[in-house]
């Protein structure tokens, strides 16, 4: 099912599914009920581009934090649990927009039936969550391991509990750290479900080899038309995940906005440093919005042909450096005012 196939599901004042935006997720990594450390760093995740925002609750005293956080952020509030029913009640009535549970570790179906009860009660959508980590014993024999098609069947049959009691503000999950299974559970599960679907690649690694991992998993399942939320999980600061997560849609042509940085790879011709460069602009041009793209290129042999495609670029020199605006040379300045140049042209375009 492509993604504007999906039904609609409103959490808080975001939708998801439908012909709504792919929006971004991320979680916390703070003791949720250390309020203050959680608000702080859910409001840098906002100022990063962060629009739905997710954070455990595995305890009474965090569930009563939720309350407390929500009224000083400005995204929707998912909490995620496990094992204990009585902690997704508690969240919904301390205010959660969703909630996030495996009906299968969260214990009798009389269990899952009054954690629906409760959602149905306050309207709160429910993220049904399978992970390749916490896959079912006896689908695992059935299937002689952990497999995509088991993944699938698994989220499958949880979604028809629900539905069955009635249920059917959903939004289901299933992940893996393996990339080429978690694409395959994805084309296996789009045609069988209207429901959206939140995508992400779990326990990718760290910055590097999570980003990377992730935008070669997301890139496939998104490509495809499948996905209407998505999570980078990366091993580090959360505000890390939206900038992954925003590359991986710009690169994808799923979301405009934001400065797109190409730079050249280093050769023998480079007279300047390219590398320290293409990281300054790359972090000076971090939180702009505007739609734009921006060359760095090593020399000024075929900087200007190479920066053609590019809004606005720089060449390095010897000490020196040419301003380039839609492939046409503005001026030659010395390296050192290259970049406050550029970023006034930035301001300017």
């Amino acid at each position: 099912m492509l993604r504007n196939q999906t039904h609609e599901v409103k959490i808080g004042d975001r939708i998801i599914g439908g012909e709504a935006p792919i929006l971004i997720q991320s979680m916390t990594n703070t003791r949720t009920d250390d309020v203050e450390a959680t608000v702080e760093q859910i409001l840098r995740l906002e100022e990063a581009g962060c629009e739905i925002i997710r954070s455990t609750v595995p305890d009474e005293a965090a569930a009563k934090a939720l309350s407390r956080i929500r009224s000083r952020i400005h995204i929707p509030l998912v909490a995620d649990i496990h094992f204990d029913y009585r902690m997704a009640i508690a969240a919904i009535e301390n205010g959660a927009d969703k909630i996030r549970i495996n009906p299968g570790n969260i214990g009798s179906r009389e269990r899952v039936q009054e954690v629906v009860n409760k959602a149905r009660e306050y309207n709160v959508p429910i993220r049904v969550g399978v992970n390749s980590g916490s896959l079912e014993k006896p689908i695992i024999k059935k299937y002689g391991k952990v497999t995509a098609e088991g993944l699938v069947e698994s989220a499958l049959d949880k979604v028809k509990m629900i539905e069955d009691m009635g249920y059917g503000n959903l939004v289901i999950s299933i992940k893996s750290s393996n990339v080429p299974m978690c694409a395959k559970a994805h084309e296996l599960l789009a045609p069988k479900t209207t429901h959206p679907l939140h995508v992400g690649i779990t326990e990718s690694g760290t910055v590097t080899s999570g980003s990377i991992k992730s935008a070669v998993g997301l890139g496939i399942i998104l490509y495809q038309g499948i996905g209407n939320t998505i999570r980078v999980s990366l091993t580090g600061d959360p505000v890390e995940e939206i900038k992954a997560a925003k590359m991986i849609l710009r690169d994808l042509g799923l979301r405009e906005g934001g400065v797109e940085v190409i730079s050249c790879p280093t050769c023998g011709r480079t007279k300047i440093d390219l590398i320290s460069l293409a990281n300054k602009v790359e972090t000076m041009v971090a939180g702009i919005e505007k739609s734009l793209k921006v060359a760095v290129m090593g020399c000024v042999v075929n900087g200007p042909g190479e920066a053609k495609e590019a809004d606005l670029g720089i060449a390095g020199g010897i000490g020196e450096g040419l301003l380039i605006r839609k492939g046409e040379i503005i001026r030659k300045l010395p390296e050192e005012e290259l970049l406050p140049a550029l970023m006034e042209e930035i301001k300017k375009f």
